[in-house]
C-alpha cells in the first residue's frame, strides 16, 4: 500500500502527474487544485496517496495535503461517487468550501462539479453532513507547501483564513448555547455569504440564530 510519494516531478497532464522516485515513475491521478500546486518539472514534489486496488488495476490518487485526501476518501464512500467524480468535486471546490457546502446542505454548490447531478449532490450532503465536522484544517494563516513545508498564505488565503476563523468562532459560540455542532456549522456556513469579507462573530451569531429558529 502506497501512502505517500516523494520524488521529482516528471510531467503532468489534465488530471495526472508522474512522480519520479529513484528512477521509477509513478502515475498519479489528481484534482486540478493539487496539480496546480505542484512545483515545476524536475523539482522536488510530495503527494499524499490513496491507493485503490482492483482485480484489473492498481490506481494511485495523489493530493498535496492530507485534508484533500481525507475529503476524497469521504466522497468516494458515498454510493455512486467514484474516483473520477470525487476528483471533479475537489477540482471545483476546495476542501474548506466543500465542508461548508455539506454542513450547510448546499446541494447547488456541490452540483457545480462536472458530472455531479442533483441526485448525487443530495446524497453527498445527506450522507456526509455528520462526518465533515471531524476533519482538521491547516493552522490559520498558513498553507501546506510542497514537501510539507509551511509558507505564508497569499492575500486571498489570508482572507479565507480570516473567514474560516470567524466561522469556527461563531460555531463554537452556538455550541456553547446548546446547539449541536453539525446544526451550528450548517447555519453559520449558510449565512456567511450574506456578509462576505465583512463576516465576523458579532454578525454571524445573530444571523445563524435566526436561521436556526426558522428550521
Amino acid at each position: 500500500m502506497i501512502a505517500k510519494l516523494t520524488g521529482l516531478l516528471d510531467s503532468t497532464g489534465e488530471d495526472w502527474a508522474i512522480i519520479d522516485v529513484n528512477g521509477v515513475g509513478y502515475l498519479v491521478h489528481s484534482s486540478s487544485r493539487s496539480l496546480s500546486s505542484l512545483p515545476g518539472r524536475g523539482e522536488a514534489a510530495q503527494m499524499h496517496i490513496e491507493t485503490v486496488v482492483r482485480e484489473d488495476a492498481i490506481t494511485l490518487f495523489g493530493f498535496v495535503d492530507v485534508l484533500e485526501r481525507d475529503m476524497f476518501r469521504l466522497l468516494t464512500s458515498v454510493q455512486g461517487v467514484g474516483a473520477k467524480v470525487g476528483l471533479a468535486i475537489l477540482s471545483a471546490l476546495s476542501p474548506t468550501e466543500l465542508q461548508n457546502a455539506i454542513a450547510a446542505q448546499d446541494k447547488t454548490a456541490v452540483s457545480r462539479a462536472k458530472g455531479v447531478g442533483p441526485k448525487v449532490a443530495t446524497r453527498i450532503v445527506n450522507e456526509l453532513k455528520d462526518k465533515v465536522t471531524g476533519l482538521v484544517f491547516s493552522p490559520k494563516g498558513v498553507e501546506m507547501g510542497t514537501m510539507g513545508v509551511t509558507k505564508s498564505a497569499p492575500d486571498g488565503g489570508s482572507a479565507q483564513s480570516a473567514q474560516q476563523s470567524a466561522l469556527e468562532d461563531a460555531v463554537s459560540a452556538l455550541v456553547n448555547l446548546g446547539y449541536k455542532r453539525v446544526e451550528a456549522h450548517g447555519a453559520v456556513a449558510k449565512v456567511m455569504g450574506e456578509f462576505g469579507d465583512d463576516a465576523d462573530v458579532g454578525k454571524l451569531v445573530p444571523a445563524a440564530l435566526k436561521e436556526l429558529s426558522s428550521l
